[in-house]
């Protein structure tokens, strides 16, 4: 009898009884079988244990070099960064440094423009004063043309000196606007009335048409603006007039400066307000060729200043129209018309007693011989000691005071006459002259209810200002 079983090499075979006696089955115990299955999963797990161990050993070391990399380049932004910081308080310094010292610069400019507005004036005003008092006495023809001349000359001078301080302290910021409201009509019938003489001279016309508007703007600078235009306009004109017009454009004015001149290329119109510029020679005509060629560059200056707008139309040979446009006010002004006095001769003045407040001996010399050509007894007082020697003790009491701005030991003209008024117990007439003609000056006069005039002093005009006052 044989059995079949399944041999170690997978064939069947078959085999005797005898020799399946003989092979031994081996048997594993069952507990050991469980002990073994358990060993090997903590083994399983032991390895995978220590896998993530050295999973995270390498992840952590990886994190420590780019924690030490990063570190590095934080370390490195700082240090840029602080030197950064270093240079940029280093430049800042500099540029502290920098302002302080133009801050400087431009207040000694200001006060060497002041100086000189008032030092470089004072001589000449006392040569012109002295020309007038000489155009008083008895001359011969040729000895009158002399002095029109050198009195026409020495104008030149003055409006040249005037000009190249003005355009020297707008473009140092020393001339800064302060807007107001100003009444329209009457600034520009004063203005017209300023050239009304010099367009009788040439048998122009003359003439304003404004209605009754108020603008915001520089009282001072849109007068010299203003007075430039019509200047020129003047000069530039030989028959014919020259018109003033104002009109309401919205929420501005425009002012037009209308003549019948002689007109001004197209290639020239940016030219003419460039320094020193004047155009085409008009032959031997001196009327057209005295302009110094500056009054349209300060137009502009003062124009920019402002921020008002400016424009031009001519036509060569038949004239131009200059259109200055300013911010309209809110409300309109009204006024009472002036009426201007005329010009008085020196005859009318004789016997008027004369207080000059003045501390240069040349404008005292000059005025001197100008009132004595007028026939106006004259005293001179430079503090308020001679004022009191003079007018307390009643050696002179003055129908007139005539005071410079500008004092000895930084004295106020405003002062003296505040005194001279105090010990006279009553408001005498009163004028300042100065060459430091600036707005914070005109505001200061107008505020103590007086009159400025611009030095070098004009003879006729003083003249009849005088005439007005006791009038």
């Amino acid at each position: 009898m044989s059995d079949i079983v399944l041999g170690t090499c997978g064939r069947l075979g078959a085999t005797s009884g005898t020799e399946a006696a003989d092979v031994d089955s081996p048997e594993i115990d069952p507990i050991d079988a469980e002990r073994m299955r358990r060993l090997e999963k903590v083994a399983a797990a032991l390895i995978a244990r220590a896998e993530r161990v050295t999973e995270s050993r390498a992840d952590g070391y990886a994190l420590f070099q780019a924690a030490t990399f990063l570190e590095s380049q934080v370390q490195k932004r700082t240090d840029e960064l602080l030197a950064a910081k270093l240079r940029l308080e280093a430049s800042n310094r500099e540029i502290f440094e920098a302002k302080e010292a133009a801050e400087i610069a431009n207040r000694s400019k200001s006060k060497f423009l002041t100086a000189a507005s008032h030092d470089l004036l004072q001589p000449l005003n006392a040569a012109r004063l002295l020309v007038s008092a000489l155009a008083e006495t008895e001359l011969a023809g040729d000895g009158k043309q002399l002095v029109e001349q050198v009195d026409r000359a020495l104008a030149m001078i003055g409006d040249l000196i005037k000009s190249v301080l003005d355009i020297a302290k707008l473009d140092a910021g020393v001339m800064v606007p302060e807007v107001t409201t100003i009444c329209l009509r009457e600034l520009l019938g004063n203005v017209a009335a300023d050239f009304a003489p010099m367009a009788a001279r040439k048998h122009l016309r003359l003439s304003v048409k404004a209605p009754y508007v108020a603008v915001r703007s520089d009282p001072f600078l849109l007068k010299r603006i203003l007075s430039n235009l019509i200047s020129n306009a003047v000069r530039y004109t030989r028959s014919g007039g020259v018109l003033i017009g104002a009109r309401r454009r919205g929420a501005f004015v425009r002012i037009d400066v209308v003549d019948t001149g002689i007109g001004i290329p197209d290639q020239h119109f940016a030219a003419i307000f460039e320094e020193f510029s004047r155009g085409p020679a008009q032959g031997k005509d001196t009327e057209f060729n005295d302009g110094l060629g500056l009054g349209l560059a300060i137009v502009r200056r003062m124009v920019q200043a402002l921020d008002h707008d400016l424009s031009l139309r001519s036509i060569e040979g038949r004239g131009s129209v200059f259109s200055l446009l300013v911010p309209a006010a809110a409300a309109p002004m009204t006024y009472d018309e002036p009426t201007l006095p005329p010009i008085p001769e020196a005859e009318a003045l004789v016997g008027t007693r004369m207080l000059l407040i003045e501390n240069d001996p040349q404008i005292v010399d000059a005025m001197a011989a100008l009132m004595e050509s007028w026939q106006c007894p004259m005293a001179v007082a430079n503090d308020i000691g001679s004022v009191i020697g003079l007018v307390m003790t009643g050696v002179f009491m003055p129908d007139v005071i005539i005071a410079d701005f500008h004092l000895d030991n930084g004295v106020c003209g405003l002062d003296m006459v505040d005194a001279v008024r105090t010990i006279a117990g009553r408001d005498l007439p009163a004028i300042i002259a100065t060459g430091d003609y600036t707005p914070a000056v005109d505001a200061k006069v107008k505020a103590n209810g007086l009159t400025l005039l611009e030095k070098p002093l004009k003879p006729s005009e003083l003249r009849a200002l005088i005439a007005h006052l006791l009038s």
